[in-house]
């Protein structure tokens, strides 16, 4: 067996320096913001092309693919379609939980002063492009008046990203606090009005699941695997009950610890007595510095709380791997199949389309101003009327929570896909108009400095 001391040798194959290069160039791309949205934006194009492609029937077919699990008489199946949009999408909103847990922890929400301008554009933001779906549908398709009240935060942070370190810090503060809250908006939307018939025994399921979570962490259980059972647990309870089950990853993040497991010791002062350890116990075998490592390991783990960690894990796989498999699980819409002729498509599209384009940044704009003027807040440090627009232009982006939401919202094939195609269209005319306000502004920001 070889000393664990052995001493590091200079000759390094050139395979493992080339895996390692590329392993460090990959963590630095991931952490560009803009480039989540631009994968998001590849798999909605190539969901699209597939979708209007020859081999277009292959698309329906694959998604409704069913996935079987059997454990003796019992199986479980599922088309590919629900465990994207029901089961991984959990994940997603599992950290948007995080993102707000951690906002009113010590963010934006922290406080009512801080709170009061995102929370008031954010709610404008919803109002306002309610009311003019609303505006252009009738009875029939009235119910989809949610689906342009959404922001993609991923999206429109990444396109704020593109245009550069001129965007001050604080606009773009701004902007993650509203989308955030656009969210929280989405989830009691979620929630309240596309709930079927309740079964309240999915409650004791989802409660028994809840319980184990608490007990985990009055024991003092950080390993974030040990809470997969009780997570599935309440997922299953949450769809026994009739909600969305998904809303279980929001409930799961808001009781995610903002703080590092109790200990007598700080975890960087257990992290320095075992490396000490370690130090002195390197000329033995392997076998006895497994302790210090042990304690090493599970120390750095606690350096950061649960509610940082854990969505700091899950944020390259939500990113790169759920969001985009969600985008190409549903932005898949048949043009040739949307009839343009059918007045309640007519509507759909119309009144989504107006409603993000315009009625977003119209409700940002409207609701930041009322609240200025009141002397209730006051917009941040270096952030101008240009900036808020750009904001508003921005929050008009719906993608991913918006496409959700028209998934609950229509049952009908015709209605659904001409949502999707508005959700589309209208995010993509929100984020180039986002883009070319942003240079305006920018440069308009560079002559009065």
């Amino acid at each position: 067996m070889p000393a664990p001391n052995t001493p590091a040798t200079r000759s390094i194959p050139r395979p493992q320096i080339l895996t390692t290069r590329a392993m460090a160039a990959f963590e630095r791309f991931s952490h560009i913001e803009a480039v989540s949205g631009i994968v998001l934006m590849l798999a909605a194009i190539t969901a699209l092309v597939w979708a209007n492609s020859p081999a277009n029937a292959t698309y329906e077919a694959f998604w409704h693919t069913e996935v079987a699990l059997s454990i003796g008489s019992i199986t479980l199946a599922q088309s590919l379609h629900f465990l994207v949009n029901d089961g991984l999408m959990t994940i997603f909103f599992l950290v948007v939980g995080m993102e707000i847990k951690q906002e009113i922890q010590d963010g934006s929400l922290s406080n009512l002063r801080m709170a009061t301008l995102p929370v008031g554009a954010a709610l404008g933001g919803v109002l306002v492009p309610a009311a003019i779906y609303l505006a252009f549908n009738t009875s029939a398709t009235s119910h989809g008046w949610a689906v342009p009240t959404a922001t993609d935060i991923a999206f429109a942070v990444g396109v704020l990203a593109l245009l550069g370190k001129s965007i001050p810090a604080n606009l773009r503060i701004f902007l993650l606090a509203l989308a955030i809250i656009d969210d929280i908006a989405a989830i009691v939307i979620i929630a309240v009005f596309y709930t079927s018939t309740l079964d309240y025994s999915g409650l004791l399921i989802a409660g028994a699941g809840l319980g184990m979570v608490f007990a985990l962490q009055r024991m003092g259980i950080g390993l974030a695997w040990a809470y997969l059972v009780p997570g599935v647990i309440v997922w299953s309870g949450l769809l026994k009950l009739g909600v969305h089950p998904t809303l279980a990853g929001v409930v799961l993040g808001l009781i995610t610890p903002v703080k590092s497991m109790p200990s007598h010791e700080r975890p960087v002062e257990i992290m320095s007595k075992a490396f000490n350890e370690l130090l002195h116990r390197l000329d033995r075998d392997q076998k006895a510095i497994a302790s210090p490592l042990k304690q090493i390991r599970v120390a750095e783990r606690e350096v950061m709380p649960p509610v940082l960690r854990v969505q700091q894990s899950l944020h390259p796989w939500v990113a790169f791997l759920i969001m985009p498999l969600f985008a190409l699980a549903n932005a898949g819409v048949d043009l040739g199949g949307t009839r343009f002729d059918n007045s309640e498509v007519v509507h759909i599209v119309s009144g989504v389309v107006t409603a993000l384009v315009l009625g977003k940044p119209v409700g940002v704009m409207l609701a930041t101003f009322i609240l200025v003027r009141l002397g209730l807040c006051k917009l941040p440090d270096h952030v101008t009327w240009g900036g808020v627009a750009l904001v508003g232009l921005l929050a008009g982006i719906g993608f991913t929570m918006s496409i959700f939401i028209a998934g609950l919202a229509f049952n009908d094939a015709q209605q659904l896909a001409a949502a999707k195609l508005s959700v589309l269209g209208a995010s993509t005319m929100a984020a180039v108009l986002g883009v070319l306000w942003g240079v305006v502004y920018i440069r308009r920001k560079g002559r009065v400095a």
